[in-house]
Parts: structure tokens; C-alpha cells; sequence
């Protein structure tokens, strides 16, 4: 049974459900409605080995930008829904596996959004609202789920390395609320003035005792990154106007010692399997297991995708290569 009970999960509905009723008259109810009418349902990948194939986000500027979760959910481009049940397909536009962070972008122009601080604004104690899509309780035109709680504390995430596995080392709200559940990442957290202060993260728990951290990163956090994907100066969009060269001018996987993982699926992620003695990959320190994310700064979403990436590259020119490996995020340079 995961963490939180049936009895539980009503309280959240109840608590998030504030229509037209004398609720949504109170300040809380407002801001709780305001933001509601900000946060996203995202539909993408998922469903095997009991993967939910749902999350959250929220709005980031007019022009139909998002802010969510990066995850195995965005393996294929998701499907968002608005608030008021509106459907649209998404492209990914950029992302930042060190803080973890994507951003979509819908065809959609005047529409709510949040607003970004450049400083944290929350502290120990503060009142907070967590508004996400957890359990997949919105499927159209409902409103998202509300939680209220208050901060617990502002901490470094990296204090906790090697117990709950993240890529993301930076300030953390701890918040006095379980909000972190399948579907919440990606949601908002407002204060009492009804700003954005942070984005809910994944589910982490502790390799150890098992438990549970509840956890959003700060928006001041991700504030430049946002910035400068939605001002596209920075992108991982692959360049499709640059032209594949030959096979025999080009990189692939195996000339540079990288065995992946068997593609069999119509989306297999780029895992390495073994690496090649005395080639570019071994010299480079790769390992099995490293999952490569960037090309050249380029997303890498399959292994078809790797190939294609690396054949636009001349074969006598470095790679430079952006993996994961467990819950670091590393920058590699292959040399021919």
C-alpha cells in the first residue's frame, strides 16, 4: 500500500475541489483556484511495471510555455491538458537534467501564468499551497488537487547524497505535507500571497529506512534556465536542417566503443552495455549503465535518435556527451 490511505486521498479531493462554493470566496480559495487555473495534467509515457504515465506542470509565460518534472514520462511528447479541459499536443523545448527540469511548449497564446522571483521567498514555518495533478484525480476539466501545509525547513538536497537518489544538488523546501505521490511532480507550490515558490519534485525515497521525502525545488532555482529555454538560448531540440554525413565521415556507437543496450523497443533508451577497450568511450571513463542525455547539447530520447546525432558529426571531431550514471549528471568528451 503506498503512502497515502484511502481516507487520506479523499481529505486531498475535498481539499482540492474549490468550485463555486463559499471555499473559493475565502483569500485561500483564490489562490487555490487562481493557481489551479496555472497548473497543468501531462499525459505521456508510462504504464509497465506500474509506471504512471501522468504528471504536472505549470504554466511559465502566455505564449503556452510549461514547467514540469524531467522523467520518464516525457520519453515521448505529452499530451497536456489545461484546466478548463483544453487538449494539446506538446513539444519539448529544452530541459536541464541537473535540476531536473523540462519545459513544453503548447500552441496556445494568452493564457495564465506564474510568475518567477529572483529570490526565494519562503521560509521555516511559511503557509504553502501544493496544487498537482497526484493520482491522476483531474482527467479533463477538473480542477487540480490542493494541499495545504506549511515549510518544514529550506535545506541542500546534497546533504542527502547516496540516500535518496536525485541528480538535482541544490536548496530544497522540506514541506510538512505529503505531496510528493504519483502524478505531483511537476506541480506548484504557492505561498500566502498566492506567488509561485517552487516546483514539486519526484517521489524520493530513502534507500535505507524506507522513507519518504516530501520536497519542492525553489523557483529562484530554476528561474535562469526557464529564462533562457523560453528565450531559446538555450535549446536541446535536435538541429533538423543539419545534414547527416556518410558512414564513413561520421561517428556511430561502435567506432566509439559504446556496446548499447539491445534496441527492441520502438523507444529504447540510450544505456550502454559494455564498453569497448582502448577506444574514444573507454578513454572517456564511460561505464555500463550510463544513460547518455545530451548530444553536442542535442536530447537524446532513443537510441535511433543517438545514431541519427552522431552521423552529423564528422568523425574527426570531438563528441561531447551530457550521461547519467546513478544520481550524477556528468559532462564527457569523446576524442577520436
Amino acid at each position: 500500500m503506498r503512502r497515502l490511505t484511502a481516507l487520506l486521498l479523499i481529505v486531498a479531493v475535498t481539499a482540492g475541489s474549490f468550485s463555486d462554493t463559499a471555499k473559493a470566496e475565502t483569500p485561500l480559495g483564490k489562490w487555490a483556484r487562481d493557481a489551479q487555473q496555472r497548473v497543468v495534467k501531462i499525459y505521456g509515457a508510462g504504464g509497465l511495471k506500474g509506471l504512471e504515465a501522468y504528471q504536472s506542470g505549470f504554466m511559465v509565460s502566455p505564449e503556452g510555455h510549461i514547467a514540469t518534472a524531467w522523467s520518464y514520462v516525457l520519453d515521448v511528447e505529452p499530451i497536456v491538458l489545461l484546466d478548463d479541459g483544453r487538449r494539446y499536443e506538446s513539444k519539448i523545448v529544452g530541459f536541464e537534467p541537473a535540476l531536473e527540469l523540462a519545459i513544453l511548449k503548447i500552441e496556445v497564446s494568452d493564457v495564465p501564468f506564474f510568475e518567477i522571483e529572483e529570490k526565494l521567498s519562503a521560509s521555516w514555518g511559511d503557509p504553502i499551497i501544493a496544487v498537482s495533478n497526484l493520482f491522476n484525480i483531474a482527467t479533463g476539466n477538473e480542477p487540480a488537487s490542493v494541499m495545504q501545509g506549511t515549510v518544514a525547513s529550506v535545506t541542500d538536497l546534497n546533504a542527502r547524497r547516496g540516500t535518496f537518489k536525485t541528480p538535482y544538488r541544490g536548496k530544497v523546501l522540506i514541506l510538512d505535507l505529503i505531496a510528493n505521490n504519483p502524478g505531483a511532480a511537476g506541480g506548484a507550490v504557492i505561498d500566502s500571497r498566492g506567488q509561485l515558490v517552487a516546483m514539486l519534485g519526484k517521489e524520493l525515497r530513502d534507500s535505507a529506512t524506507g522513507a519518504w521525502l516530501n520536497y519542492a525545488v525553489p523557483a529562484n532555482a530554476l528561474r535562469q534556465t526557464i529564462g533562457d529555454i523560453i528565450a531559446g538560448r538555450k535549446t536541446t531540440i535536435p538541429d533538423s536542417s543539419t545534414p547527416e554525413l556518410a558512414r564513413k565521415d561520421s561517428h556511430n556507437p561502435d567506432a566509439l566503443g559504446m556496446v548499447m543496450i539491445p534496441d527492441v523497443l520502438e523507444v529504447t533508451p540510450a544505456y550502454i552495455d559494455n564498453v569497448s577497450p582502448d577506444s574514444a568511450a573507454a578513454r572517456a571513463a564511460l561505464r555500463p549503465d550510463d544513460l547518455i542525455l545530451l548530444v553536442n547539447g542535442q536530447r537524446v530520447d532513443s537510441q535511433r535518435t543517438l545514431r541519427s546525432l552522431l552521423r552529423t558529426v564528422d568523425r574527426r571531431d570531438d563528441v561531447e556527451l551530457t550521461v547519467q550514471r546513478d544520481t550524477q549528471i556528468l559532462p564527457v568528451t569523446l576524442q577520436p
